[in-house]
Parts: C-alpha cells; structure tokens; sequence
C-alpha cells in the first residue's frame, strides 16, 4: 500500500512541477508581542483520476486511481474539471506510440474544459466558477481536479455547451488551420476530402460552407451510407460519394456543377488518398493528417509530372508549438462562437465518469462504430 501510495505522489507531483513536500496547512510567525497562525488553503481537493504507469494497451494498462491534494502555487490555477474527449491520439499516447507523450506514471487526456476552483494569490482576471480550457492544450485532462498555472488556461463564455468547449480545441482546431495554411481558397472554390464522417470531416464540411467554399467528400461503403450520406449534406456538404461510387474512369464528371478542387484533405491512406489526388485539378494539394488505413500513400508519377500536385502534412501539436497561444486562442473564441450559433456541430457522446472502462471500448472500437465519447466529471 505505501508503494502505490508513493506512486500516486509521484503522479501528482509530476504532472503539476510540484516540490516532494506539501506545505502543512498552517504556518506560524510572529510580531512583537503577538503570534499569527494562518491557516490556509493552498493545496487542491483530492483527484480521482485515469492514471497509466505504464504503456500499452489502454485498457489493460489504465488505473481509476485517487490522487492526493497537491500545492496550489501563487500563479497556478485549480480546476474542476467538467468534461474531457477520448481522442485517439489520447490513446496513442498511452499505447506509447505518439512522437510527444508525458512521462509515466502520467494522468490520460489532452484538452477539456473545467470550472476554476480556487486560484493562486498571484493569479490576475481568473476567479472561481470561470469556465476555462487548456489552451494550448495540456497533459492530464482526466481528472476532476487539475492544478496548472495561469498562463495554461484559457475563459472562455460559460454559455458555450459543455461537450463543444471540451472538445474544441484538437479537431475543429485542425479543420480550420488545415483550411487557412496551404491555399489561398477564395468563395467558390472547392476542397476535397476522405474520412468526412469524422470530427475533422464533419467540421471541414461546415467551415467551408461558412465560407461560401464547396466540398466534395469521399466516405467507405457501409451500411447505412445513404443515411450517412443525408446527414453530411445536411451540415453543408455539396457532394458525397462512398468508394465503390469512385470506380470509374473520368471522376470528375461525378461533379457536375462543382469546381474541380485546389485543396484535398486525407486521413485515411491508401486507395482513400488516391482518390482525392484523382479529383484535384492542376496544381493541387493534397494535405495528409492521419492514416486510419495504416496503409501507405501512393501516387502516380503522372500526377507529378503533369498535374504538379503537391503532398503536404499537418499536425496540429507542432503548430501549436510555435509560440501561436494568441493566435491559437483568438480561433477558438471563434469556433467556439460558432457552435453557439448552431453553425459548427458534430457527433458526441456523453459518458459519466463512472462509466469510464465502457467509453474505453467504444473509443477503441470494440463496440462497433460510435460517436466521440466525452467523459462528463
């Protein structure tokens, strides 16, 4: 018991930069003639927490584990937090295969919203009940209480719906740099994309119509498809297509009215990938995010040759990396004013805490397809 005990410690202190001492709750000096003893409250509730102290398979490797008070610092902030996504790039860092991850023993999660509990006496324009993100986002977001330090935390309008604050900041963020950084779009033009029933999809489909900017998205064959097919042109896209409807030989005559694509956007790899450099026009870029096919781009050397297309990457952590934490947090007061317009939205779920392990497996797809699961504290 003192061992696991030690290694709660441990958690705690690391991922708040904590001291290997906690302050007692009193302190004791003196004036003439008079003795002060102050008592105070400068150290966090107790956390219950998703801890992992080591990697591998996330379900097999997790612990709920209550952590001990840690010190709450003059500029550090104390937050209760509120709700917080299952990303999987959350889960790749538990596996231990994401390029940045925090050392173990270490708390799950990436980004999330809280309300601030208490704050440091050197803490200005931050005060308890403030909803507030990290932003850039922050390790440790699966907890219940989170003590970081000011220059972490973002406030953003408390009238904003809970799940769209805690999930703000890694996909909706993306659609939109991924939109600006590679081609100048003007209204008319045209994207491209494959996995469109994702988050990233789902938001790339909405900010384009926004912008008066047409979308032409590729989704897998499933049931259902026709359905899913509804509901992406409901949120604004102009065209869906599964990939059996692209195995013809002249794609673009699938587009009628809509503009051969400057931008095309992958997630997926493989055939998925060829498909959007297919459907882009001379000169056109194809920007990769993901590769949920685990299967390998490949590219004719015509469409070098002779449509000079471009391949490009982008992962969000690096441009965040940038010193952009204004420029960062100006977009999200933006995509955030546009869920509560009703003009960004996408599939979440909300899972208790308590019901943790059962979010797990969807998250992991061992209950079939499901939506974004959004752990609620």
């Amino acid at each position: 018991m003192a061992a696991v005990r030690l290694v709660h410690l441990k958690t705690a202190l690391h991922r708040h930069g904590g001291t290997p001492s906690i302050p007692p709750p009193w302190t004791i000096f003196r004036l003439p003639n008079r003795t002060f003893r102050l008592f105070s409250t400068s150290v966090s509730p107790p956390s219950k927490a998703v801890v992992y102290e080591e990697h591998g398979q996330p379900d097999a490797v997790y612990k709920l584990t209550e952590l001990p008070p840690v010190p709450i610092k003059d500029d550090d902030v104390c937050v209760r937090m509120l709700a917080s996504p299952i990303n999987p790039s959350d889960i790749n860092r538990i596996e231990g295969v994401y390029p940045v991850r925090p050392a173990v023993p270490a708390v799950g999660g990436y980004e999330g919203v809280g309300e601030v509990h208490s704050v440091g006496s050197a803490v200005k324009g931050l005060f308890p009940g403030d909803w507030v993100i990290p932003s850039p986002p922050s390790s440790g977001t699966w907890q219940t209480y989170a003590v970081k330090g000011q220059n972490v935390w973002h406030r953003i309008d408390k009238s904003t719906p809970m799940e769209y604050a805690a999930t703000i900041t890694v996909n909706p963020l993306t659609a939109l740099r991924m939109l600006e950084d590679f081609v100048d779009l003007k209204p008319g033009d045209a994207v491209v994309q494959n996995g469109a029933t994702s988050i990233v999809g789902q938001c790339i489909i909405q900010l384009a119509r926004v912008r008066g900017i047409h979308s032409i998205n590729i989704i897998r064959d499933r049931a259902g498809s026709e359905e899913v097919k509804e509901k992406l042109k409901k949120l604004g896209a102009d065209q869906v297509f599964t990939e059996s409807q692209l195995e013809v030989k002249n794609l673009k005559s699938l587009l009628a009215d809509t503009p051969e694509p400057a931008l095309g956007f992958n997630c997926v790899g493989g055939n998925a990938a060829s498909s959007v450099l297919k459907f882009l026009k001379n000169g056109g870029t194809m920007v990769t995010y993901g590769g949920m096919s685990k299967k390998p781009i490949t590219v004719s050397t015509s469409s070098f040759i002779f449509k000079d297309l471009s391949l490009r990457g982008f992962w969000l952590q690096k441009w965040m990396t940038s010193d952009k934490a204004k420029e960062c947090r100006d977009m999200i007061d933006y995509l955030l004013s546009l869920t509560r317009s009703g003009e960004l939205k996408y599939d979440m779920e909300l899972c208790p805490f308590d019901e943790f392990p059962t979010a797990l497996d969807k998250a992991l797809g061992k209950l079939g397809s499901q939506p974004k699961q959004v752990i609620k504290f």
